[in-house]
């Protein structure tokens, strides 16, 4: 995709962040997406930022996929989401995200509370590899994409993999107009 250079992510720790790594060690072997069609590729650090990115690579906003981290409360308890978005939409947080919740009021959580909770790097999360108990929300245009770019954990590379598997991660949940 682009001019991206990927190869099978198992195996490559090191442009994956420690959880993801344990994610794909973890990957079903009867999976509907086998892992090997899980990639990675090295990407500049500095450029891992969604619009730099899909121009220093070639790679469409249409295939390429942010993970959000949402947090909102109920009765004292912090509730935590991942939403996966196409780059060319934003996340309904306060609409369709705050009701998956069952919350009062959603927002994005705060940077640094997304990467302690997550073991990644901003700019780099993504839902491989989050806490078991996160729910991960998937836009249906994310989940119906032939091959979509996302985070890897790390700045420094990316990930390509099946949107379809994105559905098929624990706790994931394709949402019709999870974004606008």
């Amino acid at each position: 995709m682009g001019t991206l250079k990927t190869e099978p992510a198992v195996g490559r720790a090191d442009l994956l962040a420690k959880p993801v790594v344990e994610a794909l060690e973890q990957w079903p072997s009867d999976a509907a997406v086998p892992v090997d069609e899980v990639l990675v590729a090295p990407i500049d650090a500095e450029l891992a930022d969604t619009a730099a990115f899909c121009e220093a690579y070639d790679v469409g906003l249409n295939v390429s996929a942010n993970c959000v981290i949402v947090a909102g409360k109920r009765g004292g308890e912090v509730r935590y989401a991942a939403c996966m978005v196409l780059a060319t939409t934003r996340a309904d947080v306060n609409g369709v995200v705050r009701k998956m919740l069952d919350v009062r009021k959603a927002s994005f959580a705060p940077m640094d509370e997304a990467v302690a909770l997550t073991g990644m790097e901003y700019g780099g999360i993504t839902p491989i590899g989050l806490p078991a108990d996160w729910p991960i929300l998937v836009d249906s245009r994310v989940a119906g994409t032939a091959r979509v770019i996302i985070g890897s954990g790390v700045r420094h590379s990316k990930i390509e993999l099946p949107g379809a598997a994105l559905g098929l991660l624990p706790n994931a949940q394709v949402v019709e107009d999870l974004a606008r």
